[in-house]
């Protein structure tokens, strides 16, 4: 592990399916594109390395079926990794692969260590509970019994992310799009994570509404200092939030770099197909 990264990931791999004789040996695989024809197994993220380091925004970009969301699930332990490693620089965890713990111990990391803002909210909310329940939900997972207390880290963060405290006691299905992302949000964040992850939080949004949620982001980090790792098939919204960035194909890592010099001097074809098409 790289000794200041917070977050370490090696050789992640992700499969769907048995794969088969031709699949099977990484060297003589031929797929198409990240799917074999044979036995029809999709190989979603392959050989994924990267390391997170503290208060930095990393990006993911990639078009759709990369495996940039996929990463995140396994990440997250929403999807069981096929192989690899996931470490975190952390004294209870130290060098130890969480990706092999107990349920119960990634149910801890996931109310402790982690926050996530899904792409689609109807994931990371209870759409008939009140955004303040649904903010009390992910405190008590983590512990949380004081009501008070868990009502006050509610408004608070209600009114971080811009959400008027007169509307908490409603359900987030009567909220627009924009307003649900920021529920999720503040959801995320109520355990006080150390890292968040956002999976294509823009998608879906008016253009005005995303440069608020983008905003509102970049405010967050900067004041709470938090490492995020940010997917989006959208470099405006990479360009304007990441630090870093790693750019997906196929389940591959196919470049890497700080974020400017990637706009600016891509290598790979396909990373500079995405540039031109944002110029």
């Amino acid at each position: 592990m790289h000794n200041d990264a917070i977050l370490s990931v090696k050789n992640l791999e992700k499969q769907f399916g048995p794969g088969c004789s031709t699949c099977h040996n990484e060297s003589t695989r031929k797929l198409e594109k990240n799917y074999c024809p044979q036995c029809g197994t999709v190989y979603a993220c392959r050989n994924i390395s990267f390391n997170l380091f503290p208060g930095e925004i990393l990006g993911i970009v990639g078009e759709s079926g990369s495996g940039k969301s996929t990463l995140m699930q396994c990440l997250y332990f929403d999807e069981a990794a096929t192989s690899g490693e996931l470490i975190l620089n952390n004294q209870e965890f130290q060098e130890e692969n969480v990706l092999e713990l107990s349920s119960q111990q990634k149910r801890y990391i996931r109310n402790y260590h982690f926050g996530m803002v899904y792409q689609n909210p109807l994931k990371g909310l209870k759409m008939d509970f009140s955004a303040m329940g649904n903010i009390a939900e992910k405190l008590i997972a983590a512990g949380g019994r004081n009501v008070a207390e868990m009502e006050s880290i509610g408004k608070t963060l209600l009114e971080k992310v811009h959400i008027p405290l007169f509307r908490m006691k409603e359900e987030p299905k009567r909220f627009s799009g924009g307003m649900q992302q920021r529920v999720q949000i503040a959801k995320a964040l109520s355990n006080n994570p150390p890292i968040l992850f956002l999976d294509e939080v823009t998608t879906g949004l008016d253009l005005s509404v995303q440069a608020s949620v983008l905003d509102l982001i970049k405010t967050i980090q900067r004041e709470l200092g938090i490492s995020m790792i940010v997917v989006s098939h959208d470099l405006a919204v990479i360009r304007m939030l990441a630090d870093r960035t790693l750019v997906m194909l196929n389940g591959e890592i196919i470049e890497e770099g700080l974020t400017d010099q990637i706009l600016e001097d891509p290598q790979n074809p396909y990373t500079q197909q995405l540039v031109y098409s944002l110029l």
